[in-house]
């Protein structure tokens, strides 16, 4: 689970490595988690295009991007996902768990999660703002799907910048207590069996 130097990037990390239960590791330059790419100059984009990035994943919410384009946003290579609900303020949100952000974010996680499954070969970046949250939970649902056990998801997302693992171990329990499993949520979704294998195939 390399962090990567990449220039003008805070929180960039290839999650390749990343053991499976069933004795594998997540393949290198397949899924790669940064924070946004606002400050992105000259060598950042060639650091992006030198590890051989084929799509970016924009998931921040559509007046974030429209504030703060992405130096990308014109390449064929971007797309913008929000993966959040629109927040009205009122929300109570949980510092221990992002059962607000599952439950109320269903369909835009499962179109997030299928971005992924279909984007052409090479590696992914998931990016928010600053590489966290939204991007925490997208990853951690598709280290899942590539048969990374949650006890290593957990270890990968507290690898960023103020994140517990136990947000992950406390956020796959209420995915099972409501839904059945994790699997069982992404199912109920959107998220189809032929985009949950495409994600596995890609990082493993």
């Amino acid at each position: 689970m390399p962090r990567l130097a990449w220039p003008d990037l805070r929180n960039a990390r290839d999650v390749g490595g990343a053991p499976t239960a069933a004795g594998g590791r997540i393949r290198e330059r397949a899924l790669v988690r940064t924070d946004n790419h606002r400050r992105l100059g000259a060598a950042g984009l060639a650091a992006l295009k030198g590890y051989g990035v084929s799509r970016v994943l924009d998931l921040r919410w559509r007046s974030e991007a429209a504030a703060d384009p992405s130096p990308l946003a014109a390449d064929a290579s971007y797309r913008l996902v929000p993966a959040c609900f629109d927040p009205t303020g009122d929300e109570d949100i949980p510092p221990d768990s992002y059962r607000l952000l599952v439950d109320a974010s269903r369909e835009r996680l499962a179109a997030a999660f299928t971005a992924i499954a279909d984007a052409p070969p090479g590696a992914v970046v998931v990016h928010c703002h600053a590489g966290r949250d939204r991007t925490g939970v997208l990853v951690a649902l598709a280290l899942h799907a590539a048969g990374v056990p949650v006890d290593a998801i957990a270890a990968d997302y507290a690898l960023t910048e103020n994140a517990s693992p136990l947000v992950i171990t406390n956020t796959w329990d209420h995915l099972h207590a409501r839904y059945g499993g994790v699997t069982d949520y992404l199912l109920g979704s959107g998220v189809t069996p032929a985009h949950l294998s495409a994600v596995r195939a890609r990082l493993t």
